[in-house]
């Protein structure tokens, strides 16, 4: 076999060899996005329009979120986060709408003191994702209904159900939960 015959053969085997190890490796790598993010992930796809800006997207938070100092609670913090959710959840019976501000409230307070970024809701929301992206759906749900709440737009039950969201991403904050 000639030395043209063989380098015919051989440097395209290479090159479909190098593309079907870069295939699986991009595969694999948004695997990993997906695992990491949960539903954040097709929510951000669905955001950015396609995969590939959703994947870019998905690792520039990820990027930023390293350069944060997020923190585990003591345990005396806990306790005290803790004690002032059970307030919060007292008030409810007789002020619905104020309880559930004072939700919104408590958990932008913990959000802060483990580390995170709360100047914005959506920077919020960016910054939870890439730890808590399978109950942020919750935190959405539970903001929607206080945003509406302080436009005096909501039901009762819908307040209720904002508390048992807000409780949700607590207790991960908290870490009451994994």
């Amino acid at each position: 076999m000639s030395t043209s015959t063989l380098l015919a053969i051989l440097i395209p085997v290479a090159v479909v060899l190098i593309l079907a190890g870069f295939a699986a490796w991009m595969f694999q790598r948004r695997r990993r996005l997906q695992e990491r993010f949960g539903p954040e992930y097709d929510r951000t796809v669905e955001h950015e329009g396609s995969k590939r800006a959703a994947d870019a997207e998905l690792r520039a938070r990820e990027v930023r979120h390293d350069d944060l100092h997020i923190r585990e609670l003591p345990a005396e913090e806990r306790h005290r986060y803790a004690a002032a959710w059970t307030d919060v959840q007292q008030h409810f019976v007789d002020r619905p709408e104020n309880a559930v501000a004072q939700a919104d409230e408590l958990v932008t307070r913990l959000m802060r003191d483990r580390g995170y970024p709360t100047e914005g809701y959506e920077q919020q929301l960016r910054e939870l994702s890439v730890d808590h992206g399978r109950t942020l759906e919750h935190y959405r749900a539970a903001h929607e209904v206080n945003v509406r709440s302080s436009d005096g737009k909501a039901t009762t039950e819908e307040l209720r159900g904002a508390m048992v969201h807000y409780r949700a991403l607590f207790d991960e904050l908290v870490g009451t939960t994994r």
